[in-house]
């Protein structure tokens, strides 16, 4: 079994070897099956459904209990990754993730499932940033470092898609289950491997754990999110609204106890290094950009082409075959010029793929993969590099911390990034649909109609001969016209985001 390093005590430069590239070929397991959680469930919750009968408020939590238990718990388990040692952590998540696969694929209940995920979103929790404190212990070299993370970024992003294939493919044969026990055997072979091959790493004198920021913390985090979601879901309104200012005040009580200890959960150590906090908030912009596209990719392909599930998954998942490849390729890139250039191209490239989807019509499939692919490529390219910067400008004592911190900054990009451009897309379709529906239609069919896309082909499908074709149609136009302008503010602010990233980084 590997002994157990000081990050202190291993050479500044020595440059990693076949070993340690294997046990980073490892650590793309836990990361792939995270992102992959994220996707899976969207195939299997028509099964679920009829087999358990969640309500519409079950429904919600069997998604977004997995979600807030992963956000809000972050920045706790990477602290405590600095402390435990992250292999322990690692190994520790490892198992809780595959015991709730499990407890997921058997739940006998809609309440089962929802505390299922959550210990999913726990598990997920702990393996995120000890799989990329580990990139930043196992690789000490800067270029290697970079070539690390832009494989560990590009694999991040095409689990998401994988995901998605995957679950149609496993339920096209298997029952929903299936779609939860596939994380079993990778949990089983991360458990045997990583004694064998990762070496411990953790902080020589961490401190005691501050357990009454574990609360603030969550605190923080869940309201925020939550919040965002539902007035993205439902427009604004009050009770979301003061959630998103609940968490901010516990933001703010958690930024002041982090500031006044010794012992912080965040270390004050990691923003001394001004690159590192500016590296957060690229990171979050980036998410911020790369959520946007994700809102309305989905929905055009399957409500306004009209695609089968698991046909939508599989041309979705064309634009992750770029990704692959432009996250390494970025990193290296950021290695030959300044990175504060590489990252505002990334921003250009997806502003400019922005650009693409304000052209799309309603039949625009093979403009709508360019678009979004365009849109991965550039986003990820900005993952990758700000990432590597962020990381190797932390200490690599406190990189379980720093790994969170980024982390947590990209769960509340993901959620404001799908609450803004799901919001102005929302707007733009009932305004097209309040004078493009037959004046003859029932009531309640004209108030689903323009309530959403899903509503609209819901009702076209009751509706005889021409007059359903003319509600679908209208409600595909309005969609799309909400896209295109939702994509024009997305261009707008990438490219905001590339002069911000060159101000704040130029010199540095």
């Amino acid at each position: 079994m590997p002994p157990s390093v000081s990050p202190a005590a291993s050479p500044a430069r020595a440059l990693a070897g076949r070993k340690e590239w294997t046990a980073f070929v490892v650590l793309l397991l836990p990361l792939l099956l995270v992102s992959m959680d994220v996707s899976v469930l969207f195939f299997a919750m028509p099964a679920i459904s009829r087999e358990l009968e969640p309500t519409g408020t079950q429904q919600l939590w069997i998604f977004d209990s997995y979600a807030f238990a992963l956000a809000g718990l972050l920045i706790t388990m990477g602290s405590l990754g600095d402390r435990i040692g992250r292999r322990k952590l690692l190994l520790a998540g490892a198992l809780a993730f595959g015991a709730a696969s499990v407890a997921a694929a058997y739940a006998q209940s809609a309440e089962m499932l929802i505390a299922a995920r959550a210990v999913l979103g726990v598990g997920g929790a702990t393996l995120m940033p000890s799989t990329m404190a580990l990139v930043r212990n196992l690789f000490h070299d800067e270029q290697q470092r970079s070539k690390a993370v832009g494989i560990w970024s590009g694999a991040m992003a095409g689990g998401i898609a994988l995901g998605s294939v995957l679950g149609g493919l496993l339920l096209d044969h298997f029952w929903w289950g299936s779609a939860f026990l596939v994380n079993v055997p990778a949990m089983v072979l991360l458990l045997v491997l990583v004694p064998l091959l990762v070496p411990e790493f953790k902080d020589p004198a961490p401190g005691r754990f501050d357990f009454l920021s574990v609360p603030l913390s969550l605190g923080s985090v869940v309201p925020v999110i939550y919040g965002v979601k539902e007035i993205a879901a439902g427009g604004f309104a009050l009770a979301p609204a003061s959630c998103v200012a609940a968490g901010l005040l516990l933001g703010v009580a958690f930024v002041r106890r982090q500031r006044s200890r010794g012992d912080a959960m965040v270390s004050r150590e990691l923003f001394r290094h001004r690159v590192f906090g500016a590296g957060v908030g690229i990171n979050t912009l980036a998410t911020f950009g790369m959520m946007g596209s994700a809102y309305f990719s989905t929905q055009y392909l399957q409500s306004v082409l009209g695609k089968g599930p698991l046909e939508a998954a599989l041309w979705g998942a064309i634009p992750s075959v770029a990704v692959g490849c432009v996250a390494p390729l970025a990193a290296a890139a950021g290695q030959k010029f300044p990175k504060a250039y590489v990252m505002a191209a990334g921003f250009v490239v997806a502003a400019a793929g922005y650009g693409l989807l304000t052209c799309a019509g309603t039949d625009s499939l093979a403009l709508m993969l360019t678009g979004a692919a365009v849109i991965a490529c550039g986003i990820v390219a900005v993952m990758a590099v700000v990432s590597d910067m962020a990381l190797g400008a932390a200490p690599p004592e406190k990189a379980g911390s720093a790994a969170s911190v980024l982390e947590t900054g990209q769960e509340l990009g993901g959620a404001l990034g799908m609450a803004l451009f799901g919001s102005a897309g929302v707007a733009v379709y009932r305004r097209d649909m309040t004078g493009e529906l037959p004046g003859d239609l029932p009531h309640g069919a004209v108030d689903a109609a323009r309530e959403t896309l899903g509503g609209a082909a819901a009702v076209a499908a009751q509706l005889p001969g021409r007059v359903g074709e003319a509600v679908l149609t209208a409600s595909r136009e309005a969609f799309t016209h909400g896209m295109n302008l939702a994509a024009v503010g997305g261009a707008a602010v990438l490219l905001l985001s590339a002069a911000v990233t060159l101000t704040a980084l130029r010199r540095r």
